[in-house]
């Protein structure tokens, strides 16, 4: 009796694996479409890149530029929202030439996220104490 239940928890924990692995896929998928580089407006060297950032608004495009413009490397970085009705962002940045458009986008990223966790870890210290 007790091979039969183990039997069916094997296949509903592989089912469970197998559905968690796909949301992983499509969740991937999702992050790849979510930063475009527009080739159009993209300098040979890359040391100038436009990209698109769907579903994102002032909130993230003025973050992102101030903490893309605190990297000496980077001589500008503006973003626009085209139109209010379209929930896109574009983002352009130029550099000096010592990285690419990319690399400073992605260092900008990273910088973003690493202040954003140091606000929550200061935020949730606070609460703590009171």
């Amino acid at each position: 009796m007790a091979e039969e239940e183990t039997q069916p928890r094997k296949n509903d924990e592989a089912a469970a694996d197998a559905a968690a692995e796909e949301v992983e896929d499509q969740e991937d998928d999702l992050d790849r479409e979510k930063i475009k580089l527009l080739p159009q407006a993209t300098s040979e060297d890359g040391t100038c890149a436009s990209f698109q950032i769907t579903e994102e608004d002032h909130t993230l495009g003025n973050a992102l530029r101030y903490m893309i413009m605190k990297n000496p490397e980077v001589e500008f970085c503006g973003y626009s929202i085209p139109h209010p009705s379209e929930n896109l962002l574009n983002l352009r940045i130029q550099t000096y030439g010592g990285c690419t458009a990319v690399e400073a986008l992605q260092k900008g990223l990273a910088d973003l996220m690493d202040l954003c966790d140091v606000v929550e870890d200061k935020f949730t210290q606070r609460i703590r104490e009171l």
